[in-house]
């Protein structure tokens, strides 16, 4: 048989990979048209996917020779956005009639935080059109970039032959097997048993390996050690994952272990730690970025004066403009090539993997942190640039996002990394560990989602508040004649009434732990709800509740996904859900509920209808495994 027939099954689930993608890309530019075209300003603020009304900065040339302009927003500074890096936005003029008009070019965020954002602008008739208006306001435009990069990297992948890229496919989700090394293990007395094996496996691997972490089980931990072996036999790796957030925080780590890293991309979590180490920072901070400021500014002035000159003066500027612009690319080639000579570490979102400062790189490791949150398009665009694949994560956990339900049901919900773990469980190593919660509150997840391998160290074994106390309670709201309500699509479900109950027994709980001990320990506490109008209406209860007001900063409300990576000494979770027919829409969603009940270090309060909850598998024997802790 020959090697392009063996290769006909992984190609066809490429294309059905690429038909999924059409299909979701086609759905969420839809989506996103009817919520930005047909929806009003008030309504964008309130789904953080506008910034109305904003107040106009300095605008400015950054170091990568981009014009940008700094803003903030005033207003509506409780409401968690969306804006982040490299995302395509839109600047609006609000008219007197309540009308919003488009300005008629398309920006990108550079930067974002709770109320600052700087935008990089097209060009500098841009700058003069946003300066030259009252009222301004800016929202999400619909992205096509990641699309592009994602398309790209299928088309690639798919007719890739006789290359790397082939065999990684074939590997990854064909027939081909995996190969490994002979090495003689090597001993890490500060990683637990598991932790040491999967570093190993790491070590080992010719093609990919996978390191399986639950919850609180030291994944990053692990991956970073694998990462610091790694370059004990390799000169430089790329470090990716989905979400700058998680890259940021991978890197982080790396730079508290002493090893260079040079960040693509800007950082969501700003400090001098985090800048220092961008591709930005230390690329101004090079000693020839002086010179090549000069240059640019000496480019600028140059075509600014062309305006009113005879045609002899032009040709002369233009022949000046040519010198300056080659030495200008010399001095850039010369700095990139020292950043990267540089740099142990390349690390970047999958989709930044695509940066322009990459073309041409290829590197002999690629780790792709919480891959199990990745779509398998996103993971091709960075594995084009490697020769082999190292996957961390948990497919237990929270899936990548999608908005068509179609698509996802048809398979794009399937990551690479989950791929690769069911077809060559050889590769995988699970960590069998956990360090952040009481066994009772890590069991049933244990249980259900990791066919019971887990257990929990000694040292959180039982770890609790009170004494007495049960790790986990479940409130049942099915007497209390709560009742849901369905806002919109957009904010899903509400129930006050169980809310207000959550905050009246987070109160009583507060109380019986006593002020003293919450401040001297910053004991802290997370309120969960998978529904976004859930998360608001507690949000705001818990403002004009004075009751709260020493503890807000102890206190975090967020969904369920808001909370992914996060854990809590004391969780509460509103499941909200309440009707006669059983119906859960969202909290069927099983590997969220995985998340949201792993959480918790010492308690776990959940609020539920079991009427209603009941009906489900899931939900039922949770409520019996609870009742039965109790009963303990």
């Amino acid at each position: 048989m020959s090697g392009k027939s063996l290769n006909i099954q992984s190609i066809k689930e490429l294309m059905q990979q690429k038909s999924l993608l059409e299909m979701e890309y086609e759905y969420e530019k839809e989506e996103f048209c009817k919520q930005t075209e047909a929806v009003g300003i008030a309504k964008k603020v309130k789904r953080g996917i506008c910034w109305n009304p904003i107040r106009l900065g300095r605008s400015y040339y950054n170091s990568l020779n981009q014009l940008v302009i700094e803003l903030s927003r005033t207003e509506d500074l409780d409401i968690n956005h969306s804006f982040e890096f490299g995302k395509p936005v839109r600047f609006f003029e609000q008219q007197f009639n309540g009308d919003i008009k488009l300005l008629s070019f398309t920006a990108m965020v550079n930067y974002a935080d709770d109320e600052r954002m700087v935008v990089t602008l097209p060009n500098t008739q841009a700058l003069i059109e946003v300066e030259g208006k009252d009222k301004l306001g800016v929202q999400l435009y619909f992205d096509e970039t990641s699309y592009k990069n994602m398309f790209e990297a299928l088309a690639d992948t798919i007719k890739a032959e006789n290359n790397r890229l082939a065999e990684l496919r074939e590997i990854l989700i064909g027939k081909q097997a995996i190969q490994q090394r002979e090495l003689y293990p090597i001993r890490f007395p500060w990683l637990n048993t598991s932790q040491e094996q999967a570093v190993n496996k790491v070590l080992c691997a010719k093609d990919v390996a996978v390191v399986h972490g639950p919850p609180g089980t030291g994944k990053t931990t692990t991956l970073v050690e694998a990462i610091y072996e790694t370059l004990h036999r390799e000169n430089q790796v790329l470090v990716c994952a989905q979400s700058n957030t998680a890259v940021d925080w991978i890197s982080e780590k790396l730079v508290d272990r002493g090893v260079p890293v040079l960040r693509i991309g800007n950082p969501t979590r700003v400090n001098d730690k985090m800048l220092s180490f961008t591709y930005e920072r230390q690329f101004e901070n090079h000693p020839a970025y002086s010179e090549l400021w000069g240059i640019r500014k000496a480019i600028r002035d140059a075509v600014g004066s062309l305006r009113n000159k005879s045609q002899s003066e032009k040709e002369k500027i233009r022949n000046r403009l040519t010198d300056l612009r080659n030495r200008a690319t010399e001095i850039e080639i010369r700095i990139n090539e020292d950043l990267f000579a540089n740099a142990r570490v390349i690390a970047s979102t999958l989709v930044s993997s695509n940066h322009r400062v990459l073309t041409g790189r290829r590197f002999s490791t690629l780790f792709i942190d919480e891959a199990a949150q990745a779509l398998e398009a996103a993971c091709w665009i960075a594995i084009r640039k490697a020769d082999r694949v190292i996957f961390a994560g948990d497919h237990c956990q929270l899936p990548p996002t999608i908005k068509c339900i179609r698509a996802a049901r048809e398979g794009l919900s399937e990551t690479l990394m989950e791929k690769t773990s069911i077809r060559k469980p050889e590769a995988v190593s699970l960590l069998n560990t956990q360090y952040r919660m009481h066994k009772d509150i890590m069991q049933f997840s244990s249980n259900w989602f990791y066919n019971n391998e887990l257990k929990a160290a000694p040292e959180v074994s039982y770890r609790g508040i009170l004494d007495y106390d049960t790790s986990i309670n479940w409130i049942d709201t099915s007497e209390m004649d709560f009742k849901e309500e369905y806002l919109s699509d957009t904010s899903g479900r509400i129930n006050k009434q169980e809310a207000e109950l959550l905050l009246n027994e987070l109160e009583l709980y507060i109380k019986k732990i006593g002020h003293d001990r919450i401040m001297d320990e910053k004991i802290d506490f997370g309120l969960i709800s998978p529904y976004k109008a859930q998360i608001q209406y507690i949000r705001n209860l818990l403002k004009k509740n004075s009751f709260f007001r020493p503890y807000r900063k102890l206190i975090t409300v967020n969904t369920v996904d808001g909370f992914q990576g996060q854990e809590k000494d004391v969780i509460f979770i509103s499941l909200v859900r309440a009707n006669e027919h059983g119906q859960i829409g969202f909290l069927s969603d099983l590997r969220r509920m995985n998340v949201a009940i792993t959480r918790a270090r010492m308690k776990l309060v959940i609020l539920g209808n079991c009427e209603t909850l009941r009906k489900h598998t899931f939900y039922r024997e949770l409520i019996e495994y609870i009742e039965s802790i109790q009963l303990d």
